[in-house]
């Protein structure tokens, strides 16, 4: 008796939708929730009273052209190398500046020796200070050899922006060696590419996987054996939101870059999107205070963190807060569905 009034009561409401015929079977009601004969879609009823009560907040979105962020892959490094690189430079340029130093001291004393002539230096010792200068340029040499060595393999290794960087001992390894910024090696998908990599990127920290801005250094000197894929460093700091323990060397991170291609749809937030049987979901209106579930695409585009979904038409509202809450009410109107469906 109570499902065929509840039928009843839903005749109407069908007819009404079947505006140029083809409806099959009339809407079911029950309750907050009412089936949809359109692939059997169940819609959920809320007042504006009862969506703030529950805390769910919908809003009016339109479709727009939306820069696409590619998915990377980052690996935060360990800044060991770059250290040991800047602490050996600087020890060279030292030694270096000593055995200047000592060359300058024994090549005064030859002069002296020359000037005083055989008569108040004698022939031994003016040979042994002649030797003292030889092995002292010899030193000079071998200390700018030392130098100019480690300025290239600076460069080789990390590329000329961290190379010179390291020779300079410049802000820029200065904040790697105390750990203030992290350098992360960021590599596109095999396959990608980026005609200019973007000033900034982002990547997600875990646990709560929170976006945190990565700054472009430059291109990456070696590749990512994993991935085999285009590499750029970027940096990360703690002026960027990061805190200490957040990311350590050897982590892994995702990354995202922002490409030049566009993708043309409406961008939802992540709080509009709730996950159900392995899927991900939204909810977009369909009518007078009534709202659908509706599947987001595993390879939808994602930008400015937000899922751009292309298969929507026009002006939708979608429910940007609170989409757990209606799953909610969704899933005790099918309960009571089918406990209705027991009654008969």
């Amino acid at each position: 008796m109570m499902r065929r009034a509840v039928v009843a009561a839903g005749f109407a409401v069908a007819i009404a939708l079947c505006a140029g015929g083809g409806l099959i079977e009339p809407a079911r009601s029950q309750g907050r929730t009412r089936l949809l004969p359109e692939g059997g879609r169940v819609a959920v009823r809320l007042t504006a009273e009862e969506r703030a009560r529950i805390g769910v907040v919908t809003a009016r979105l339109a479709p727009q052209p939306h820069k696409v962020e590619i998915l990377a892959y980052g690996s935060v490094l360990d800044p060991a190398r770059i250290t040991d690189l800047a602490n050996s430079y600087a020890g060279a340029v030292a030694a270096l500046r000593t055995a200047r130093a000592r060359a300058e001291v024994s090549a005064g004393a030859l002069r002296r020796a020359r000037s005083l002539g055989p008569t108040v230096v004698a022939g031994a010792q003016r040979e042994t200070v002649e030797g003292s200068v030889h092995t002292d340029e010899a030193a000079v040499a071998a200390a700018e050899s030392q130098v100019r060595t480690l300025a290239a393999t600076a460069q080789q290794e990390w590329g000329p922006v961290l190379g010179r960087a390291i020779v300079e001992r410049a802000p820029l390894v200065t904040r790697l060696i105390e750990r203030a910024d992290l350098l992360v090696q960021v590599t596109l998908p095999s396959g990608e590419a980026l005609r200019a990599p973007p000033a900034t990127a982002f990547a997600e920290v875990p646990p709560q996987s929170e976006r945190v801005t990565m700054r472009f250094v430059s291109p990456a000197t070696r590749a990512d054996q994993r991935i085999q894929g285009v590499s750029y460093y970027y940096l990360v700091g703690g002026d960027g939101g990061l805190l200490p323990g957040d990311l350590l060397p050897g982590m892994s991170v995702q990354a995202f870059l922002t490409s030049p291609q566009e993708s043309v749809g409406i961008a939802v937030p992540e709080s509009a999107v709730v996950h159900w049987q392995g899927r991900a979901w939204i909810y977009r209106g369909v009518g007078d205070e009534a709202f659908v579930r509706h599947p987001l695409k595993p390879e939808a585009a994602i930008s400015a963190d937000r899922t751009v979904v292309d298969d929507l038409g026009g002006e939708t509202d979608i429910v940007v807060t609170g989409p757990q809450a209606v799953l909610t009410e969704e899933l005790k109107g099918q309960v009571r569905a089918s406990g209705d469906a027991d009654d008969d």
